[in-house]
């Protein structure tokens, strides 16, 4: 199955009142083809809205996340990253497919990871989820820089942005609880070792 599509499945969180006290859901999925152990770098995809690089909006997001992967491991790099990272803020009510699945946290620590050469009987099982987002959602995805497939999606929806600097502040919290639900750190990095040769920022 290609993971082009949104992959979305997990539990919730009660954000702080800075989110106009509203329940927000915070979610994750992931692919089981995804090489998690392997990723050390990182680049943004750059667009226009939330993405464009004038967006002040955008650029909280981007610095919110760039700050939650440096604590991780991760470096951005220009040139050949291992992820690309996306994001997006959709406004109202939306209907989401999402995937019931095994804790990710357990995945990455099992090491487990599909490929072509995984056998067919070998192979989990996406089982599909209807969802409803409410109230706007803040949905990140992680790519493969290599497959360019889709590996990892969190998202918090029930997020209203407020205008001003006071919606920065929204959406810096909601991405801090968003990568708390992805608790992948780079190889080496807790025992000290750090990735040599990245272009970094």
């Amino acid at each position: 199955m290609k993971w082009t599509s949104t992959l979305l499945a997990g539990g919730t969180l009660l954000l702080s009142g800075c989110l106009l006290s509203q329940e927000a859901r915070v979610e994750s999925d992931y692919s089981y083809s995804g090489q998690f152990r392997r990723y050390r770098s990182y680049e943004f995809v750059r667009g226009e809205g939330l993405n464009s690089d004038t967006s002040r909006l955008g650029a909280a997001v981007r610095d919110a996340i760039r700050t939650r992967l440096k604590v991780q491991g991760y470096h951005l790099a220009r040139r050949r990253p291992d992820l690309l990272v996306n994001f997006h803020l959709f406004e109202g009510d939306m209907r989401f497919r999402g995937y019931q699945q095994e804790d990710f946290t357990k995945w990455v620590a099992n090491g487990s990871a599909e490929d072509e050469d995984t056998p067919r009987e070998a192979r989990k099982g996406y089982q599909p989820v209807r969802l409803l987002l409410s109230e706007g959602t803040l949905l990140v995805t992680l790519i493969d820089n290599r497959s360019h497939r889709a590996i990892w999606n969190g998202y918090a929806s029930g997020v209203s942005v407020p205008a001003g600097p006071r919606g920065e502040v929204v959406l810096r919290r909601s991405v801090r609880s968003i990568f708390d639900q992805y608790h992948v750190f780079t190889a080496g990095y807790l025992s000290g070792q750090s990735p040599a040769g990245l272009d970094e920022d």
